[in-house]
């Protein structure tokens, strides 16, 4: 059974297999499909210009997704990214990354020719992704494929590009403009720009509107491209019964031009600069805690407005995905605010966050049972549980985390309480499955053995079948752990500033028999 309505629950999707889940308010079950899918970063496909794009690879990943059995692609932000090239530090909360943006789609279009990309700076099979040779070439390509689209007479692509802007000038006029300014002010963050384009009155900004008018046009252009390559794509993958998970972070990049156009919702000081910023408390894994830097809400600000911004955020993820993971949920309960300047989040204090009026005046826009995943990893108190469990949000199940310890702990699987939540074997911020159990404790080692009765020798499968043997509805791995990557594989390491976000399979990688091999787990665990 297929679903197109993107306000529909992950729950009512598939119905192949199902579990049951007892109501306890009707006392009544309700059926829940047993589903798995995998993780993976468009980034992270092979293609021939050195980068992950939205082009024929993505396509075939898609067609292996279907032979695996697989329902599920989760991917990480699709947005631009930044300093570090975290697409959780984006410019954007709207925008897509134009770095994923297919050259032979270009070529297609008639908006570039072979010739034009043919100075690729890096091989086809290269697994490591370089960042800072590829971006100066593909951001070329892409003013290229601009000009030429100036001078173009497709009128079918002239239509849609003018439906895209007026379904999505909300956005696309506030970030078009921002990084015009930018460019113009050399690529600097907005706050080290002069006065006059840090804080625009009405006639400067009909000024930039007028001065940096092609600049304006070009990245509005990128944008377009982009999402007219995205729900080509997104519609595939629907078609073969793939429906895909995406992911935002609760907070948005400072550098971003959803500060810079909405200061006013943001705990800023006079000059622009925050008060107070994210982060995490100290904990067991971190003395010092953790130092996001992402500027706090000024939830006061977003209630008086009746949460648009953040209204107008989730309908836009959910037109563009079927599924949405929100990054620290926790945050929406209470979120550590840390003192802007502190070296360490240690001086960090608790605040009150919007709680449940957020997600009902969500739910009275949006409609109810919205296919939201909250990501409750972290500090989780009952406050936090009751938030997720009143709105139905599956929560996140880390089987790496259950062996961190040698007693009990909530992540092994015969400790899950609920069927409505995502088992994982490991998400984007851990290691690989075979990286961590190289690198852990000989106790913990021993600890998977027993549980798993296995040798260790496929540690990956066998955390895979125990992810799919779960009671959870919905069961995740990394791509990684599909192919037992060692820690090469990582795709981050949180608080370490270089070298991630980097990997790629080659396409090689993926064969019809190993597509059997997933397909006949799934289905040995009633996951089809």
């Amino acid at each position: 059974m297929k679903s197109e309505n993107p306000k529909e629950g992950i729950a009512d999707v598939f119905c192949n297999r199902h579990i049951m889940n007892f109501d306890t308010a009707t006392k009544t079950y309700e059926a829940k499909p047993r589903l798995s899918g995998i993780l993976l970063h468009p980034t992270s496909l092979p293609s021939p210009y050195g980068i992950g794009e939205l082009g024929q690879e993505a396509y075939d990943f898609i067609d292996f997704l279907e032979k695996a059995g697989q329902r599920l692609w989760q991917i990480l932000p699709l947005t631009p990214t930044g300093f570090g090239d975290s697409p959780y530090q984006s410019f954007s909360a709207f925008a897509g990354q134009p770095l994923l943006i297919s050259l032979d789609h270009l070529i297609e279009l008639k908006l570039l020719t072979k010739e034009d990309v043919s100075d690729c700076p890096i091989i086809e099979d290269e697994t490591v992704l370089d960042y800072g040779t590829i971006i100066p070439w593909k951001n070329e390509k892409l003013a290229k494929a601009f000009e030429n689209y100036l001078s173009t007479s497709d009128k079918m692509l002239l239509e849609e590009y003018d439906s895209f802007y007026e379904a999505n000038a909300f956005w696309l006029e506030d970030y078009s403009l921002f990084m015009a300014c930018k460019s113009a002010n050399g690529g600097k963050s907005w706050l080290e720009w002069d006065e006059k384009y840090k804080n625009p009155t009405k006639v400067f900004k009909q000024t930039l509107l007028s001065t940096l008018k092609d600049e304006i046009h070009y990245y509005k252009f990128v944008q377009f491209i982009f999402f007219k390559e995205w729900y080509a794509l997104k519609e595939y993958a629907n078609k073969h019964d793939v429906k895909i998970i995406g992911d935002i972070p609760i907070f948005v990049s400072l550098d971003s031009a959803d500060v810079w156009a909405n200061k006013e919702l943001f705990q800023l000081d006079t000059k622009g600069y925050p008060t107070v910023v994210a982060g995490v408390p100290p904990d067991y894994f971190s003395e010092t805690g953790q130092l996001w830097g992402n500027p706090l809400y000024d939830w006061a600000a977003h209630k008086k407005e009746g949460y648009k911004w953040w209204i107008s955020r989730v309908k836009n993820q959910l037109d563009v995905l079927d599924y949405l993971r929100i990054d620290h949920f926790r945050g929406f309960e209470a979120y550590w605010a840390v003192p802007y300047g502190d070296e360490t989040a240690v001086g960090g204090q608790w605040h009150h966050g919007p709680n449940e009026d957020l997600f009902l005046a969500i739910e009275k826009e949006l409609g109810k049972d919205l296919p939201i995943i909250a990501e409750d990893l972290g500090v989780i108190t009952p406050e936090v549980e009751k938030l997720r469990d009143r709105f139905h949000f599956p929560g996140m199940r880390i089987l790496q985390f259950a062996f961190e310890g040698l007693g009990e702990s909530s992540f092994l699987p015969h400790n899950f309480t609920t069927t409505n939540c995502v088992c994982y074997t490991g998400t984007h911020d851990n290691d690989t499955t075979v990286g961590w159990y190289s690198n852990a404790l000989p106790e913990y080692q021993d600890k998977v053995r027993r549980y798993m009765n296995t040798d260790g020798s496929s540690v990956h499968l066998d955390f895979i079948r125990t992810c799919l043997g779960s009671i959870a509805a919905y069961a995740i791995f990394p791509l990684q752990d599909v192919l037992g990557i060692d820690s090469k594989g990582r795709m981050n390491t949180p608080g370490v500033a270089a070298g991630n976000w980097s990997w790629r399979y080659k396409k090689s990688d993926l064969n019809d028999g190993l597509a059997d091999y997933i397909k006949s787990l799934c289905h040995l665990y009633g996951r089809y």
